[in-house]
């Protein structure tokens, strides 16, 4: 293998690495199990009803599935 394949493989390793980051972090965010808890970002958010809190609960739990296999 030459060196311009072996630098395009670690670059793109790195940046589904960092792209898989950011959707965990926003996922996680939207089921409520991390992020702001305390202080004034958490309270100037909206509530979300019961509804919408199952939906995001739901969609992580697939997240988290889809990401395993």
């Amino acid at each position: 293998m030459n060196l311009d394949r072996i630098i395009n493989m670690v670059i793109r390793r790195i940046t589904n690495r960092l792209v898989n980051k950011g959707i965990d972090a926003g996922v996680k965010v939207a089921s409520r199990k991390g992020g702001a808890k305390t202080g004034a970002a958490s309270q100037n958010a909206p509530q979300m009803d019961a509804d919408a809190v199952k939906n995001a609960k739901r969609a992580a739990k697939m997240a988290r599935r889809m990401g395993r296999k």
